[in-house]
């Protein structure tokens, strides 16, 4: 059984490790998508970034960033900014395209607008999608920005010609560990709700947690990614590399993609700071984070560093 240590850093009696996340460059895209209800800008974002937790399994990490107001949008409707990261620019475009074409341009009255304007790399938003108008979809000019307007039942689908790319980072994460599944959630919620409303942050992941963190390689030949059994509760027994004292009962993660260092330091600092804000007194623990020895990504973010 692994012993939890008893000296370094503290947060209102939380252990936090000497640690560090260990988070990888990706390139990513922000889009605007608007509607004539705040209720249709949430079906058309969550369809927009469902099955988007993880590049291992989906191909690319989505979540809406944040909400906006009418005064905020290109067309001054309700809307939200929804941040698309891929491993690289082809698989973004691939993505981006494929998803705004089923998710978006599917839902009663909805645009979609490049989010990010500036930069050298652009994919295709409208310029993909205007081929659905078969032969009746018009294109317009305002200054340097293109839009196509792709005729639909309930009227048009106006869309940006195309959005930029930027380099990101991904991965970006800290893992709340405490006394038992019910603590371990209510720390990881309150982090969630601390990072949700920062600038250049998502949390790809259902409701910001992730419960199945992994490692990589597995025992079972071309799995990429098995389930992290050194933080597994119920393998500490019989897992020779369990990194659980014997009083944790539940582990949660939170990973952040962010648009750069800054970013995903200013999300972690705020989520730890929330996790631990109630003190041992709540269950938690301990909190740590993933990283493979600095073989994964060149990004290290040290917790006592982000937390100092």
């Amino acid at each position: 059984m692994a012993e939890m240590p008893t000296d370094g850093m503290r947060i209102n009696g939380v252990r936090i490790e000497d640690t560090f996340a260990e988070a990888f460059p990706m390139s990513y895209t922000r889009l605007l998508v608007t509607a004539d209800t705040p209720v249709w800008v949430d079906a058309a974002t969550a369809s927009l970034t469902g099955f988007a937790t993880s590049v291992i399994g989906c191909g690319c990490e989505a979540a809406v960033e944040r909400l906006l107001t009418p005064e905020e949008t290109p067309d001054s409707r309700p809307g939200a900014a929804v941040m698309i990261f891929g491993m690289s620019t082809a698989d973004l475009a691939k993505h981006v395209v494929a998803r705004v074409g089923q998710c978006v341009m599917t839902s009663p009255g909805s645009a979609c607008y490049a989010g990010l304007l500036d930069g050298a790399k652009r994919i295709p938003l409208g310029n993909g999608l205007r081929y659905f108008g078969d032969g009746h979809q018009i294109s317009k000019r305002f200054g340097t920005r293109r839009f196509w307007r792709i005729p639909v039942m309930d009227g048009e689908f106006v869309c940006e010609d195309s959005v930029a790319v930027a380099k990101g980072i991904g991965g970006g994460n800290f893992l709340i560990l405490a006394a038992s599944h019910r603590q371990c959630l209510a720390a990881a919620e309150a982090a969630v709700a601390a990072i949700r409303p920062l600038p250049g942050i998502i949390l790809p992941f259902p409701g910001g947690v992730v419960r199945s963190g992994s490692k990589v390689g597995s025992k079972y030949r071309g799995l990429v990614a098995s389930t992290n059994t050194s933080f597994c509760p119920t393998l500490r027994a019989v897992e020779p590399r369990t990194l659980l004292s014997d009083d944790v009962e539940a582990v949660l993660e939170l990973v952040l993609d962010g648009t750069d260092e800054a970013a995903i330091r200013a999300g972690m600092r705020a989520g730890i700071a929330a996790a631990t804000a109630g003190g041992a007194a709540a269950g938690v623990l301990a909190i740590t984070a993933g990283n493979y020895g600095g073989k994964l990504g060149p990004h290290h973010f040290h917790l006592h560093e982000v937390m100092a």
